[in-house]
């Protein structure tokens, strides 16, 4: 009787562990906060490369606290309205290229002027030392935190017209670009006309010819399967594209400093992940593009596009002064 009853007691004593385990796996289930973490690019993209990489290094690091929810394509709106979001506190954090935002925070212009930079290792080096953390800590006087530089790579012009080798052969097309006033100055100094939308309107817009052209890194070209409705490539190399890991002042002010850490290693994760796919795409996507029917120009004198293009120079710092161009050019990098 007494076995029987110890058995039974300690039958009791297990469930009730059992069921205050559970109920404690609940709690901390329930006690999980949401991130989202939004980009315009594919869920096969480098954005979602990086995204998956900040996912895995928050919640390993929160040990659960946090868990990151990818909403990829533009589920949450172009790169513009979302980062208006992480002003209000409605998105929490976006992986988005710099083409707008320049509209809140002028500085980084810069980034955007066509062949300000010689080659990665160069754009790299700048954006991870005192200059990109200089850029980085700008977005805290615009109500945004900036976390880490990401990357989308040199930007490429494609058309469904003709084949562009020259200035004079991009002449009268009507290409879409980035909502960049750098980058459409820049493009009209080539007789080009620009045309400014937000990029998940990009892919219908080709088309259905609204525009002849857009101009964006292999990276953007092979996750957006342009192939599909462009059938010329010119590697132009205009401009080097950055991207940025932006949070939310209004998620990142009522985090701890333990806290702001974890979401700081993340971000950087996240560019190294999506550093790493940007340069396998570099290696690999041309041929891709070429397997799927695309005309490759590879033979691109480069020096008459930087002379067409010089009068944005002078239009950046009539605006905004040369103090971060200088520094960008006298830089060891």
């Amino acid at each position: 009787m007494k076995a029987k009853f110890a058995r039974h007691s300690l039958s009791v004593a297990i469930g009730s562990l059992t069921t205050a385990a559970l109920a404690l796996g609940a709690m901390n289930a329930q006690a999980a906060q949401t991130i989202n973490l939004g980009h315009t690019l594919s869920d096969s993209s480098h954005y979602s490369v990086g995204a998956d990489a900040f996912k895995e290094t928050l919640e390993r690091l929160s040990d659960g606290e946090f868990e990151v929810v990818e909403h990829p394509s533009g589920a949450l709106g172009g790169e513009r309205a979302m980062i208006e979001g992480l002003q209000i506190g409605t998105v929490d954090v976006v992986i988005t290229s710099t083409g707008p935002l320049g509209n809140f925070v002028p500085q980084t212009y810069v980034l955007d002027l066509p062949f300000l930079f010689k080659d990665y290792d160069q754009a790299r080096c700048v954006l991870d030392g005192e200059i990109g953390q200089d850029l980085l800590d700008k977005m805290g006087e615009h109500n945004l935190v900036g976390l880490a530089w990401s990357e989308n790579g040199f930007r490429h012009m494609t058309n469904s017209k003709r084949p562009v080798t020259s200035p004079e052969d991009a002449e009268g097309l009507k290409i879409r670009t980035m909502e960049n006033k750098v980058h459409m100055a820049a493009f009209e100094q080539m007789g080009v006309h620009p045309t400014p939308m937000a990029f998940p309107e990009v892919f219908t817009a080709l088309q259905q010819g609204t525009v002849d052209g857009q101009e964006n890194p292999i990276t953007v070209i092979v996750a957006s399967k342009f192939w599909e409705v462009q059938d010329n490539l010119s590697l132009t190399g205009h401009v080097y594209s950055p991207a940025i890991v932006l949070g939310s002042p209004v998620l990142m002010d009522g985090l701890s400093e333990e806290e702001q850490g974890w979401f700081e290693q993340a971000a950087q994760a996240s560019a190294q992940a999506t550093r790493e796919e940007v340069s396998r795409l570099e290696r690999d996507g041309v041929e891709l593009l070429r397997e799927n029917g695309m005309t490759v120009e590879t033979d691109i004198d480069k020096a008459p596009f930087q002379e067409a293009v010089k009068p944005a120079y002078q239009i950046y710092t009539d605006q905004y002064g040369s103090e971060m161009l200088d520094r960008i050019r006298a830089s060891d990098c």
